[in-house]
């Protein structure tokens, strides 16, 4: 079979089938190599609410070649990257094979955001916050989704935080922000340090000291 008649032989099927939860698009009716994959969030995880997006580029060689995906949608997971959208999963890389299709291959980044392998990870910040804190995890995760992926209420928009894009507490914001430190900087800093809150910090008066030389030497 060609590989332009297995595309639209794949889009048909996903289209006839409005159980799985997933669908495709083509980004321009004349191009088989460049669709939109779309899926919700599995119920029950931060992302539940959430319809995400994923790029998807077919290569020359498909199926014999795994397609190209990465996240259209910003979200908050060990195995995506936070800035780009890259995926870290086997089956669109060397686990790839021929029986596998577009549909699948949604349905399993479905069931990654439901089982993240944050000792595999793509984005090492994100593991290093799901293991060390998974309910400060869970929190940022969700408020990515309610901000990037969610179909709600307009006036969300205006509950943005840019403190808690990253799971940060915004009161030590706040409280470098009295100091006088740019609101930027202060999260920055804070970031690179993997700081997200003062809870369980046995000397919270050292951390502090060592945030704010961070901080004069960033501002200076």
């Amino acid at each position: 079979m060609s590989r332009v008649k297995r595309i639209a032989k794949e889009l048909e099927e996903c289209r006839q089938d409005t159980q799985s939860g997933v669908s495709l698009r083509l980004n321009n009716e004349n191009d088989l190599t460049k669709l939109t994959g779309f899926f919700k969030g599995p119920p029950g995880t931060p992302y539940e609410g959430g319809v995400f997006s994923v790029d998807i580029t077919i290569p020359n060689e498909y199926p014999f070649k795994p397609p190209v995906m990465k996240f259209a949608t910003k979200i908050y997971h060990p195995n995506i990257s936070s800035v780009t959208g890259a995926i870290c999963l086997d089956i669109l890389k060397d686990a790839w094979t021929p029986i596998l299709t577009l549909k699948s291959t949604l349905i399993s980044l479905q069931s990654l955001l439901q089982s993240p392998e944050p000792n595999d990870p793509q984005d090492a910040e994100v593991a290093k916050h799901y293991l060390a804190n998974k309910a400060g995890f869970d929190d940022t995760a969700a408020y990515w989704t309610k901000i990037y992926a969610s179909d709600g209420d307009k006036d969300g928009k205006s509950e943005f935080s840019d403190s808690a894009l990253y799971g940060i507490d915004d009161a030590i914001v706040t409280q470098f922000e009295n100091m006088g430190f740019p609101r930027d900087k202060t999260i920055e800093v804070l970031r690179r340090m993997s700081v997200k809150s003062f809870d369980g910090v046995r000397d919270k008066t050292a951390l502090e000291n060592q945030i704010l030389e961070e901080l004069l030497k960033e501002c200076s």
